[in-house]
């Protein structure tokens, strides 16, 4: 049986002994560091600014992005319920398929029977893409720019419940409204 010998290519690099030991590669990264490093704490032993630092969340950085897509919010009607009518479009688009829906239904209100008894994301999986926005007919579900405390060590704390979706910051600007229950039964009646 032959040795394997392994195929060379015409742009393949030729190095040389001092060149293969690469020690003229961690020289220069050790120069270019210790510039950056000792200019910085330069300016900061002057008092000025040295290194940017952005002391989030009093702060934010000049190049974050005034689209961006944060942590998900559930928009609640005016009586305090959400706004999603439990129609799982969010849960279909989404490509990591991190949208958990459970629906109930709730005769007694003509103008919003189906509702969400569970509604939880897994942040763990979740790329921010922001199809689940789009996709809600009821204006029902937003991301909110800011993300606090999003990080977990386990991933069982990174599923986002309803509760936690309707609590932090609470939004009650739909832009679909939907007449109260009892307003909605009698124009049911009357059309009858």
């Amino acid at each position: 049986m032959k040795p394997y010998k392994r195929p060379t290519y015409w742009n393949e690099p030729n190095l040389s002994g001092w060149e293969f030991s690469y020690l003229p590669e961690i020289l220069r990264g050790l120069r270019i560091t210790s510039t950056v490093f000792l200019r910085n704490m330069g300016l900061w032993m002057t008092g000025r600014k040295g290194a940017v630092t952005t002391y989030y969340p009093e702060e934010t950085r000049a190049d974050y992005a005034p689209r961006n897509r944060g942590k998900h919010v559930l928009v609640q009607r005016e009586n305090g319920k959400p706004q999603c009518v439990a129609c799982n479009l969010c849960a279909t688009v989404c490509p990591a398929k991190v949208i958990e829906i459970e629906a109930g239904f709730d005769i007694t209100d003509a103008a919003h029977p189906k509702f969400p008894v569970r509604f939880e994301i897994d942040y763990s999986r979740c790329v921010f893409c922001g199809l689940c926005v789009e996709a809600c007919p009821e204006d029902a579900i937003r991301m909110a720019k800011e993300v606090p405390g999003l990080t977990s060590e386990d991933r069982r704390h990174m599923w986002l419940t309803m509760d936690e979706m309707l609590s932090w910051q609470p939004a009650r600007d739909a832009a679909k409204h939907y007449p109260a229950a009892g307003t909605a039964q009698a124009a049911g009646d009357r059309h009858a």
